[in-house]
């Protein structure tokens, strides 16, 4: 199961106990997976189709809950692997299809509260918790996530661009940077910062996925560490192997001249030295004279031999 499975699986079982926080997830359910009509002739009718199941199940037994939808109304209900739908209609449905309507804040009969992509009340979503399962409902139904291993990515694809413009309102709401993006026929409400991701998991109750998400987050960081660690390592080193060579060169070409025994003993010696420890640092070398001499004294009198070789090649 992909991690946007996972955490869908999560989430797909937590049911609110507050009525508010029911109803709040439901609008969300209901606007992003439903179509609730009203006509003269037929009255009310609601249909949910969620292309993935767990938000239509979800979206029916909160129905159950909260309006006390049973078998003896006039429902169909089809479920397959990877789709769920639900009609409710006619008489017996219409008292309790009226005060959800009401209660959702969809007493204008003119416009179709199921559109998908109608934006949800703001009375609904004045309680944090509420706001919380506002999420919650909403990535059900249009949210996913990359896998954390390779990037850090969560989004929820709306088809609406006043549904994402709610979406981002309310995560930017918790300091979050969330922005909105067109891609082809979806309004894509992003966030890339894996501190925000983890904020959301925690908001929706994802927290085996939060989890998870800390232990890759925490593993990236240490492999990124070791990363430059290894490569800073690797620069010194190169670093240092280099201007060894470049030393050992001018020592040579003192020593070919016949220049190396006519310099002050303490340049012959740090000469002798490199010449016999040509992998060790500078530092080491200062260890190694009689008496020690610090890594600065080391590079002074390199330098000076390296002078005095580049002064006989330049003839002067």
């Amino acid at each position: 199961m992909s991690f946007s499975g996972d955490v869908r699986t999560q989430i797909a079982g937590i049911i609110p106990g507050p009525a508010h926080c029911r109803l709040a997830e439901l609008a969300v359910l209901l606007a992003l997976s439903a179509s609730f009509t009203w006509t003269p002739e037929a009255g009310f009718r609601l249909e949910i189709s969620a292309d993935k199941g767990a938000a239509g199940r979800k979206c029916f037994t909160l129905l159950r809950k909260q309006i006390n939808i049973d078998s003896r109304l006039r429902s169909m209900v089809q479920e397959q692997s990877d789709s769920f739908q639900c009609g409710i209609q006619g008489a017996d449905a219409q008292e309790e299809l009226e005060k959800l309507a009401a209660v959702l804040g969809y007493e204008d009969r003119t416009r179709p509260f199921g559109q998908k992509g109608a934006r949800i009340p703001g009375a609904l979503l004045e309680r944090e918790c509420c706001r919380r399962a506002f999420l919650r409902a909403a990535f059900l139904c249009v949210g996913s996530m990359s896998d954390p291993e390779k990037e850090y990515h969560l989004e929820f694809a709306c088809t609406e661009g006043d549904t994402a413009e709610q979406i981002r309102e309310v995560l930017n709401g918790y300091g979050m940077g969330a922005k909105v993006i067109r891609r082809k026929k979806y309004h894509v409400v992003y966030l890339k910062d894996s501190e925000e991701i983890a904020q959301v998991l925690g908001l929706i109750g994802a927290h085996v996925s939060l989890m998870e998400l800390e232990n890759r987050r925490i593993m990236k960081e240490v492999r990124n560490s070791v990363n430059r660690r290894v490569n800073c390592e690797t620069a010194n080193i190169s670093k240092t192997v280099n201007a060894a060579q470049n030393q050992i060169r001018d020592i040579q070409f003192l020593e070919r001249e016949g220049r190396l025994r006519e310099l002050p003993e303490g340049l012959r010696k740090i000469a002798e030295l490199r010449l016999e420890y040509p992998e060790v640092s500078m530092s080491e070398l200062g260890r190694m004279c009689s008496p020690p001499i610090s890594k600065s004294g080391v590079s002074h009198r390199l330098r000076k031999l390296s002078e005095h070789a580049q002064r006989l090649q330049g003839g002067y």
